[in-house]
């Protein structure tokens, strides 16, 4: 794989638009069938479903998964075994029976959760790289790729006037460029997939210019990637004055989308901004109507909301716990993803869909922040919303009474703004000490998701602020 990469980064620009080509031709096979624009308006004619009609059809599907899990694959069918061997009696025909599974299993034994009549050559191969360095290894048929890409077809690309076949750019973390690379391009085209690439490691003030001339060279329609790195391109058009820098949308993925974040990417490109949700494993994924829902696609998985394994209502924050039901092959029952959110507290929205709502998702469930008195803190971008002087900024725990603020200061920074700083966070973690750090540049993950909120409390600290236990 390393080889592979510097072989690719001492290409010249014509051959890695060809590499990168090649691999968008493989992938839209297997991505695009025949039947495609049949699924895709099959999709768009279930928004119109009632959530009576929603929940028949869950309880169905998730009848057979449950059954196909507890019966084909190695992982469940132990596990079951071993429970009956104990004299447990409770049946794998519910849900609830059934234990929350953490990422570590799957992470160090991820053929176990593979049903034995499948064959994992003959399916689609997806390599994470993960956000520490833990990757995951999972498999798609063929069936599941395409049902999985026409639902985003339908509900990321449709609902937003654009298609597959325009031309967009992706701002992400693979590395497209070589990071010490000091000239562009810091991008590629991929003719397969019309995509422009762009790299997120290259988006210093400096380059964003020759960004800016690469989405206009290509004709590029729309925009996806991180809001971060949405965030950082838009801040310079702003900053430099161009008008004419206009895209149909623009839609964020892999990290939560700030109030800041989304009026000033909205400002940059003339264009709305829309957020959507998911991950890899594809045990859920939402993305966000024209009325600001962000609706839930119901054929990807059930979600439940708990603390520790104890279920939330309807509008209480917790850890989001999946169920799969596109993906039978390899099903994740009551898998923890790892994120913090809520659902909706009452269903409908002004779009007129019948699709279910998040209410929020408010990121990492270990960038969850604790008080002294034990109270957890999710969203904290409502203490940069006022226009602060800070061109970015990083809020991260060291321990149950202080909390460090990494922040790369704009030209008019001034003492004020950072008093407004420890003012604002304070009044929502009282009794906390904040120390400011002024930095050139905040460092992004290895895979380039930016980080705003980072908890550095053990495992055994949160859990004992959670039980109520003082030091």
């Amino acid at each position: 794989m390393a080889d592979g990469l510097r072989l690719y980064h001492a290409l010249p620009y014509p051959l890695k638009v060809l590499a990168a080509s090649a691999r968008g031709y493989h992938l839209r096979g297997w991505r695009y069938g025949a039947d495609h624009e049949q699924l895709v308006e099959a999709a768009l004619e279930r928004e119109s479903w009632p959530p009576e009609r929603w929940q028949t059809w869950q309880e169905e599907r998730l009848a057979y998964v449950l059954h196909r899990a507890a019966t084909r694959v190695p992982y469940y069918r132990r596990m079951w075994a071993k429970r009956r061997r104990k004299g447990q009696r409770a049946s794998w025909e519910y849900l609830e029976n059934w234990p929350v599974l953490e990422k570590e299993p799957l992470r160090a034994h991820p053929r176990a959760f593979l049903a034995d009549d499948c064959h994992p050559r003959a399916m689609f191969h997806e390599h994470t790289s993960g956000t520490t360095g833990k990757s995951l290894d999972l498999w798609w048929s063929r069936e599941t790729v395409r049902a999985w890409y026409a639902l985003a077809e339908a509900r990321s690309r449709r609902w937003y006037g654009v298609s597959r076949r325009d031309r967009w750019a992706m701002l992400g973390g693979q590395l497209v460029a070589a990071a010490a690379r000091a000239r562009p391009p810091f991008w590629v085209w991929n003719h397969g997939l019309n995509q422009l690439y762009l790299s997120v490691y290259h988006l210093s003030p400096e380059l964003i210019p020759a960004y800016v001339d690469a989405l206009v060279r290509y004709r590029v329609r729309y925009l996806w990637g991180y809001p971060s790195a949405l965030y950082a391109l838009a801040r310079e058009v702003l900053r430099l004055g161009w008008v004419d820098v206009e895209m149909q949308v623009a839609v964020a993925n892999a990290e939560p989308v700030y109030e800041h974040q989304r009026q000033t990417v909205e400002r940059a490109f003339h264009s709305p901004l829309r957020e959507t949700y998911g991950m890899a494993e594809i045990v859920a994924a939402a993305s966000e109507c024209g009325h600001g829902g962000l609706h839930l696609w119901p054929e990807v998985g059930v979600v439940e909301v708990l603390a520790g394994r104890d279920p939330l209502p309807r509008g209480q924050a917790g850890d989001l716990v999946c169920t799969g039901l596109l993906n039978a092959d390899m099903p994740l029952i009551r898998y923890r993803v790892g994120d913090r959110g809520a659902l909706a507290a009452a269903e409908g929205c002004a779009c007129g869909r019948g699709l279910p709502l998040l209410a929020a998702v408010e990121g990492r469930q270990d960038d969850v922040l604790y008080t002294p008195d034990g109270r957890a803190v999710g969203r904290l971008d409502p203490v940069f919303k006022a226009r602060l002087p800070v061109i970015e900024a990083q809020i991260i725990q060291e321990a149950l009474e202080r909390v460090r603020v990494r922040y790369v200061p704009a030209a008019d920074y001034t003492p004020d703004a950072g008093r407004s700083i420890i003012e604002r966070l304070q009044a929502r973690m009282d009794g906390v000490q904040v120390v400011l750090e002024p930095v050139s540049r905040i460092p992004r993950e290895p895979n380039g998701k930016f980080r705003a909120v980072v908890s550095r409390l053990s495992a055994d600290e949160r859990a004992r602020v959670r039980a109520g236990i003082r030091r």
